[in-house]
């Protein structure tokens, strides 16, 4: 193997969990290289909800790898799949979305990922361009390919199965779109969570079929979410999303367990993996406190979305509430067209909570304070005679007044 191939697979290679096979990869960069040709790589996201979220991050990261190499990033856009909605890790079936549901929620997925992937070496593609011509006989035919004993081989599926879950016929097709998707982009190599290796390796087994070369597999590590136990997701409401403001991404990432530190810092931030290392011989050897090391990476996270400026302010604001007890620079003004109302209906009419049951159970939970005093009954009648200030947990602010005034 050439020394640049060497080099290639090394840098790739590092922070993968699974990569089928390593083998394979040398000798098709070591070719590609020879015929300077770039490697196709493939991921996909069906955009089921509007945004991404840090978690995703991680293979865009790897993505980014690639195409520094020199190689080409084939990102899907999985318009068709999400309708049907991936059961990986679901013990239930998923409602099905509407195609307009989907193409909303796929408009802001280009902007996400063009804030790491490099647009010159990214072709974006959307699975419907294939999926929605297919005809029933293309149908049969591609389900012809896979027994149900191999997909029921799958935890989730097989889970459900033994407990006597529903799985419907139509989440048994998800892994076989997924894979026909490698079919029709021609892909290489194939990366995605290590919760989608089942889906990943079944795309390979279709080229096979379709005599095409079979696409190497890669898996990454899936990102904790803001609790420190399950994977990062909206569903879990623990996700630091991408679109989040500077504020909310500062203080999101400060609540992180600090168990976690070093899995954010080797994931979300693109540092080298001895720059990681040394930030944590500090924070091991007293050189540098736990707490500036997670505010340092909150900094890092949130200037790479926001701008260096707006992640300094956010610091800035989250030491004035937590560490000196004020207030942030700016606070949001909302004006409501009651002048009283229940605290309840108060915080869900400034959009400080999703509904009622949540304003509920913060209030009740001592979550709420109004002008800085606590707030313990949930029917308690707020006056908007004069302007208050609302805050709701630890991190949103928002002066709310009467629409009048």
């Amino acid at each position: 193997m050439t020394t640049e191939a060497q080099r290639q697979v090394e840098i790739l290679a590092d922070g993968c969990v699974d990569l089928i096979s390593r083998e394979e990869l040398e000798k098709r960069i070591e070719a590609r290289i020879a015929e300077r040709k770039p490697l196709r790589v493939k991921y996909g996201a069906d955009p089921s909800s509007p945004d991404l979220h840090l978690g995703h991050t991680v293979p865009l990261r790897k993505l980014r790898q690639f195409q520094d190499l020199g190689h080409q990033v084939v990102f899907i856009i999985g318009d068709f799949t999400a309708r049907i909605g991936d059961p990986t890790q679901r013990n239930e079936t998923r409602p099905m979305l509407s195609k307009e549901q989907v193409e909303q929620n796929a408009l802001t997925y280009q902007d996400q990922v063009f804030k790491i992937l490099d647009r010159s070496r990214t072709e974006v593609r959307y699975n419907s361009e294939w999926l929605d011509r297919m005809t029933p006989g293309d149908f049969l035919h591609l389900t012809a390919q896979y027994t149900v004993a191999r997909l029921i081989e799958r935890d989730d599926f097989k889970k459900r199965y033994e407990g006597g879950l529903p799985i419907a016929v139509v989440e048994f097709l998800y892994p076989l779109l997924q894979g026909y998707d490698s079919v029709m982009i021609c892909s290489d190599l194939e990366l995605g969570g290590t919760d989608q290796k089942f889906n990943l390796l079944v795309g390979r087994e279709l080229q096979k079929v379709w005599q095409q070369p079979p696409q190497m597999v890669m898996t990454l590590p899936l990102l904790e979410g803001t609790d420190g136990v399950q994977k990062m997701s909206k569903s879990y409401n623990n996700a630091i999303a991408l679109k989040d403001s500077p504020r909310e991404m500062f203080g999101k990432v400060m609540s992180v367990p600090d168990a976690l530190m070093e899995r954010y810092y080797r994931y979300t931030t693109g540092m080298s993996l001895s720059a990681v290392q040394s930030i944590l011989n500090d924070v091991k050897s007293g050189a540098l406190h736990p707490r500036e090391a997670k505010a340092n990476l909150g900094e890092i996270v949130t200037s790479f979305f926001h701008g260096p400026e707006a992640a300094s302010q956010a610091r800035k604001e989250f030491d004035q509430i937590f560490k000196e007890k004020g207030l942030p620079g700016e606070i949001e003004e909302v004006a409501l067209a009651s002048r009283s109302m229940d605290i309840v209906s108060l915080l869900k009419e400034a959009g400080l909570v999703a509904s009622k049951g949540e304003g509920r159970r913060l209030v009740e939970q001592g979550g709420v304070k109004l002008d800085q005093q606590k707030v313990a009954d949930p029917a308690a009648v707020i006056s908007l005679d004069a302007p208050v200030l609302v805050q709701c947990g630890k991190r949103k602010f928002v002066k709310v007044r009467f629409r009048g005034q």
